[in-house]
C-alpha cells in the first residue's frame, strides 16, 4: 500500500513539473505562448536611434501594440553604420522566440543567414522602413523611396532652374532605402533633366558630422555647384551644417533634404534648406506591428504596404496635413 502510494505522489510530481516546464515555455511554432493569458511578443530591430525619426517609428509601433494587446520590444544600433551591432541585436531577439519580428535592414546580405533562422522557426518577418533585400519576409512598410526621391529631384531641378551642377549625401549605399533613394533621384535627373549634371556622390552614414566634412570636400572640389541633396535626417543636417561653416548663401546653393526633424524645419524656416520629403514613420511602425498581428492570427498580409510621402517647404510646413507627419 505504501509503494503504491509513493509511486503516485512520485507521479504527480512529474506531472506537476512537466506542466511547469510547459507553462515556463519562451514559446513554439515561431514564439507562440502556450498560455493563452500571455500577451504575443513582437521583437522590433530599427536601423538606429540616433535620430528623431526612430523614435517616430517606436511610437507608432507602441500605439498598435497597445491596440491590438500585443508585448513589443524597439531597439535599434547605436548608429545606422554599426551593422555588426544590429546583427547581433536580431540575433537576440531570435533567441527569445519571438511570434513575430519586425526589421529594417541596415545590410541585407549580412542579416540573410538570421532571416533564414526565423524562417525556419516559422517566426514571420516584417520588414520596414528600408525593406530588406529577400523573399522571406512576408511584407514590406515602407515610403516608396524610389518615388520620394524622384520628387526631391523634381524639386531640387525647379529650384536651380533646370541647369547645372549638382551632389548627393546619401547616408549608405548596402541599405535599400540608401539605394532607392539614390537611384530615385539619379535616374529622375537623367531622364529628365539634361543640362544638370550630377558631379558627385557620396556617403556619411547618416551620421551629421561626416556629412557636413563631405559637404565641404565636394564644395571645394566644386565651387561652381547649385545644389546638394541629402538622402536621410542626419545626411541633410549634416550638408546644412557644412554650407553654414562655408558661408554659403541660400541663394548661391540650394540644399534639399530628406525626413524631418527639428534641425530640418528650423533650416527650411531660416531659408537654409529648401525643403525636404518627410515620411510618415508614425505609420510606419504602427502597420509594421499590425502587420505582425494579422500574421501571428493567419490572417492575409499584402505584399506591400505604402505609409506615403510629402514635399514640405517654407510654404506648406504650417498646413495641418504636413504637420501631422512631421516629428520634432
Amino acid at each position: 500500500m505504501k509503494k503504491r502510494l509513493l509511486t503516485g505522489i512520485v507521479a504527480a510530481a512529474a506531472f506537476s513539473l512537466a506542466l511547469s516546464g510547459c507553462a515556463n515555455d519562451g514559446g513554439n511554432g515561431g514564439g507562440a505562448s502556450s498560455d493563452p493569458d500571455k500577451k504575443p511578443y513582437i521583437a522590433i530591430i530599427s536601423k538606429g536611434f540616433q535620430h528623431q525619426f526612430w523614435q517616430a517609428v517606436k511610437a507608432g509601433a507602441e500605439q498598435a501594440a497597445e491596440e491590438f494587446d500585443v508585448e513589443i520590444s524597439f531597439e535599434g544600433p547605436d548608429t545606422e553604420a554599426d551593422v555588426d551591432q544590429q546583427i547581433q541585436q536580431l540575433q537576440t531577439a531570435l533567441d527569445k522566440g519571438p511570434a513575430a519580428i519586425g526589421f529594417a535592414a541596415l545590410d541585407s546580405q549580412a542579416a540573410g543567414p538570421l532571416l533564414q533562422q526565423a524562417k525556419d522557426a516559422n517566426i514571420p518577418v516584417i520588414a520596414f522602413d528600408s525593406g530588406v533585400d529577400s523573399d522571406i519576409p512576408i511584407t514590406t512598410a515602407a515610403t516608396d523611396n524610389l518615388a520620394a526621391a524622384a520628387e526631391a529631384a523634381k524639386h531640387m531641378a525647379e529650384a536651380i532652374g533646370h541647369e547645372g551642377k549638382i551632389a548627393l549625401v546619401v547616408h549608405d549605399q548596402t541599405s535599400l532605402t540608401g539605394q532607392q533613394r539614390r537611384d530615385g533621384f539619379v535616374s529622375y535627373i537623367e531622364d529628365n533633366e539634361p543640362n544638370i549634371e550630377i558631379v558627385d556622390i557620396q556617403y556619411g552614414g547618416g551620421d551629421q558630422a561626416k556629412s557636413a566634412d563631405i559637404a565641404k570636400s565636394i564644395l571645394a572640389a566644386n565651387p561652381d555647384l547649385k545644389g546638394i541633396y541629402g538622402s536621410n535626417e542626419g545626411s541633410a543636417i549634416g550638408v546644412v551644417q557644412g554650407v553654414k561653416e562655408l558661408g554659403i548663401s541660400p541663394e548661391a546653393l540650394t540644399v534639399i533634404g530628406f525626413d524631418s526633424g527639428q534641425a530640418q524645419m528650423d533650416a527650411i524656416r531660416s531659408g537654409l534648406m529648401l525643403g525636404a520629403i518627410t515620411q510618415n514613420p508614425v505609420g510606419i511602425g504602427y502597420e509594421t506591428v499590425k502587420a505582425a498581428v494579422d500574421a501571428i492570427n493567419g490572417r492575409s498580409v499584402p505584399k506591400s504596404i505604402d505609409t506615403g510621402f510629402y514635399w514640405y517647404d517654407k510654404n506648406n510646413i504650417d498646413d495641418p496635413k504636413i504637420q501631422a507627419v512631421l516629428y520634432k
